[in-house]
């Protein structure tokens, strides 16, 4: 179990608004947290040194007592205080004497207390004990006690499942500024009370979150409350059809096996996550609290030699009890993806006469973007009227040209050859044709992608002689403009002889090829304002 203050969001003047650093301060929690469970022990992290005041401010005396279960005093117990507003906003401390009552004398202001309390046996619990108002205008004695608490009580529906961890956390806001302060528990037996006077109406923000493992699915339970207090106990067991399902699939070819990692998180407010291991290819199950809003998952492949493991995200999941939700990762057919989320940079951009491309070639089959693309080769091209431009290498689909003002008709190719050493990595070629000219602003190049879609077995293959209807999905410039003509044709003889498929409603209809063969794919697709994309991705899946 850990308990500590959280630093990320201090610094900050009275009346300025400062917002919680969500990705800093969660770096911070699972650092922290997976040093917490490989111990076994309790860390509290040091409050950052105060910042002097040009001019010595009014101060007073806060004396603290920390009373245990059994209503006497004790040492065990950290105590934060943390400067809200007021002269006193970037004041904090953490003091202590073994008594159980200690002093110190801060300026004028509004402060936040937390203070957790421990006995000389873990196994007895934690008590945490949160003041989100604490106003300090004079001299003033706060008491911590223990027996004001209650129990954190929230289970998942199977009752063997076992606890991992869990985070408290408490976020207060006022006059602009929000601190905040966390307990984070690797064990059972949490209790919490809220200390003091109300705050303002819902100026105070409080996250809870505990990961279970269990025999048939893992259990992300989460709950998120605003109000004017801090909480005092918390009880939720929620039954299984009130739980959302996510399904998250490890995919890896016959023979490129091995260990990667999931993660599960919510999307909104700090906390530690669920993580585990899959011996791939394999299909973890979480049930996750629809209440906590949007959730984040986080897949990482098995490290290959000398190079650092591939992650993709998936992120701003929404869920609703009793559905399942499926997201498979590192699986075929790898492709061009565009980010298709409203206001999301465009791929390719004409800024002047320079033009720059930045789209992921390799994309899974899902459409996740890997962080660190896997590729023997690429390449990307770019012609002005026919002439040649410039070629250049390295990270597949990213690249910068220079050009002329004039208005002309464009080239650009883009082509990258999958390094995973199997057939299904394949080599993936985006070519397209458009006009251009220098503007006053920078503009979006008119690029569009095809994504296919097959539904294949998790080692990235399908079955043999059998119709299949690959799902089609158009995104870029012509979802806008509109298509004029797509065409899709397949190959089982790796790009050797093409054949045009049917395209019915928005799906590629073919009969896959023997056993042991691959299927390559191609797009041609020409948008009402005449720019064109030819998109093909040989040995796009095997044929088992």
């Amino acid at each position: 179990m850990l308990g500590m203050n959280d630093s990320s969001t201090h610094g900050r003047t009275p009346g300025s608004t400062a917002g919680p650093r969500t990705a800093g301060r969660r770096t911070v929690l699972r650092t922290l947290a997976l040093a917490g469970v490989l111990a076994g022990t309790t860390f509290s992290a040091p409050p950052p040194t105060a910042v002097a005041a040009s001019e010595a401010p009014e101060t007073y005396t806060l004396t603290i007592r920390h009373l245990d279960r059994a209503g006497h005093a004790t040492g065990g117990y950290r105590t934060h205080v943390t400067g809200i507003s007021g002269p006193g906003a970037r004041e904090e401390a953490a003091p202590y004497d073994e008594s159980g009552t200690v002093t110190v004398r801060l300026p004028k202001g509004r402060y936040l207390l937390d203070s957790t309390l421990y006995g000389p046996d873990p196994a007895t619990g934690t008590d945490w004990v949160v003041q989100p108002r604490l106003d300090l205008n004079g001299d003033r004695t706060v008491t911590v006690d223990a027996r004001t608490t209650a129990p954190v009580d929230v289970r998942p529906p199977e009752s063997g499942a076992r606890r991992l961890n869990g985070i408290g956390f408490v976020e207060v806001t006022h006059e602009g500024t929000t601190r905040s302060a966390n307990i984070l528990t690797a064990r059972e037996g949490l209790r919490v009370a809220h200390l003091g006077p109300a705050s303002e109406p819902g100026s105070v923000k409080e996250w809870f979150d505990t990961y279970w493992s269990g025999a048939r699915a893992d259990y992300a339970l989460g709950y998120t409350f605003t109000s004017d207090r801090a909480l005092t106990g918390l009880v939720r067991h929620p039954a299984a059809d009130k739980l959302a399902t996510m399904r998250i699939r490890g995919a890896a070819p016959e023979g490129a096996g091995g260990t990667g990692s999931v993660s599960v998180q919510p999307g909104a407010g700090p906390t530690i996550g669920l993580a585990q291991s899959l011996r791939l290819p394999a299909t973890a199950t979480v049930l996750v609290t629809p209440e906590r809003g949007l959730w984040d998952v986080t897949f990482t492949g098995p490290a290959a030699p000398g190079t650092p493991p591939n992650r993709y995200e998936a992120n701003g999941i929404a869920v609703h009890a009793g559905a399942t939700t499926t997201h498979t990762f590192d699986n075929a057919v790898f492709g061009p993806a565009l980010d298709t989320r409203p206001g999301a940079r465009p791929a390719g951009v004409r800024d002047g006469d320079r033009i720059a491309l930045d789209i992921p070639l390799l994309a899974d089959g899902d459409g996740h973007v890997p962080s660190a693309p896997r590729f023997r080769t690429a390449t990307t091209t770019l012609h002005r009227d026919g002439v040649l431009i410039g070629t250049r290498r390295g990270e597949p689909g990213r690249a910068e040209f220079t050009t002329t003002p004039g208005a002309a008709s464009y080239r650009l190719t883009a082509s990258a050859t999958r390094g995973d050493g199997t057939a299904s990595g394949g080599r993936v070629t985006a070519s397209w044709t458009f006009t251009s000219a220098a503007a006053a602003r920078p503009a979006a190049l008119p690029l569009s992608t095809i994504r296919f879609a097959p539904d294949l077995a998790l080692d990235g293959t399908a079955p043999a002689g059998t119709p299949l209807r690959v799902p089609v999905t158009v995104q870029g410039a012509a979802t806008g403009t509109g298509v004029r003509s797509l065409t899709v044709s397949m190959s089982a003889d790796d790009g050797t002889t093409w054949t045009r498929v049917p395209v019915r409603d928005g799906r590629a209809e073919f009969r896959t090829p023997a056993s042991g063969r691959s299927v390559s794919l191609r797009a041609e697709l020409t948008d009402t304002r005449g720019n064109t994309l030819t998109q093909t991705q040989r040995n796009a899946f095997r044929i088992r």
